[in-house]
């Protein structure tokens, strides 16, 4: 029970301020303080959210498919880019500022350019997804890769072990609480990647949802959408933390 209480009192602190922030939402509005043109109500956004349901259900089933196929590549390209950067150093020193360089370009100035070359279905929307979410994969990985214990690599040596068991044992369990922080980042980083890559063009998706209910200046909806995609990515990353916890028993019973 002792164990329990700090974790919930930080869930009331966390639902209070939530709260007061509905609350105060509410008052500005209702008042008239903000006028409902600018900012629609909570009640009117729920009321939005309510019977538009079915239509962002629909959308949302295509951005989750582009997001997942997108992270998806992402996490392979971060896991393979981070393990021949470990193995080679020429590699690491050749592409690293390379991998840099393609994260202080905006997303919105690359998503044009996508749908340009590749059209409005669902290639553009997963390529720009993968170029936001593999840098945090490869940066954790790789920083997993090289904070490894040099003695249990030495020990392992001294064994006789080979690359391949060095890494296997040593390298990649120690790098696991790097990777789930970084993937944490990508999953929520995938669905606002794909929403951008809807703004630009699209026949489907909560992009898409979000361009039509814009000109259609129905912020109620707008706001619900918002609602929408902000919920898609804490569920993402609490699905991450779960498997974080499934795949690192050890972190568990350490905590414990």
């Amino acid at each position: 029970m002792k164990r329990k209480s700090p974790n919930i009192t930080s869930k009331l602190w966390s639902c209070s301020a939530v709260l007061a922030v509905l609350i105060l939402w509410q008052v500005l509005t209702g008042f008239g303080i903000v006028e409902g043109f600018m900012l629609p109500s909570p009640n009117a956004v729920a009321r939005a959210f309510v019977q538009e349901f079915p239509a962002l259900m629909g959308h949302a089933r295509i951005t989750l498919s582009e997001a997942f196929l997108g992270l998806a590549l992402g996490i392979l390209t971060g896991f393979v880019m981070a393990v021949l950067m470990d193995r080679f150093d020429r590699l690491y020193q050749a592409f690293y500022p390379l991998i840099v360089l393609t994260q202080t370009v905006p997303a919105v100035a690359i998503a044009p350019l996508l749908v340009l070359w590749f059209g409005y279905e669902m290639a553009p929307k997963v390529i720009l997804i993968v170029i936001t979410t593999f840098f945090p994969i490869t940066v954790g990985l790789l920083t997993g890769f090289r904070s490894a214990d040099p003695d249990a690599v030495n020990l392992l040596r001294a064994m006789g072990a080979g690359r391949g068991q060095i890494f296997f044992y040593i390298k990649l369990p120690g790098a696991l609480g790097q990777f789930f922080s970084s993937l944490r980042i990508s999953a929520s980083y995938a669905v606002v990647g794909a929403v951008i890559a809807e703004w630009l063009g699209g026949f489907g998706g909560l992009g898409v949802y979000m361009t039509r209910v814009k000109k259609a200046f129905a912020f109620d909806k707008m706001f619900a959408v918002i609602i929408l995609i902000s919920a898609i990515s804490l569920l993402l990353m609490w699905a991450v933390e779960r498997l974080q916890k499934k795949c690192m028993p050890w972190e568990n019973s350490n905590r414990d």
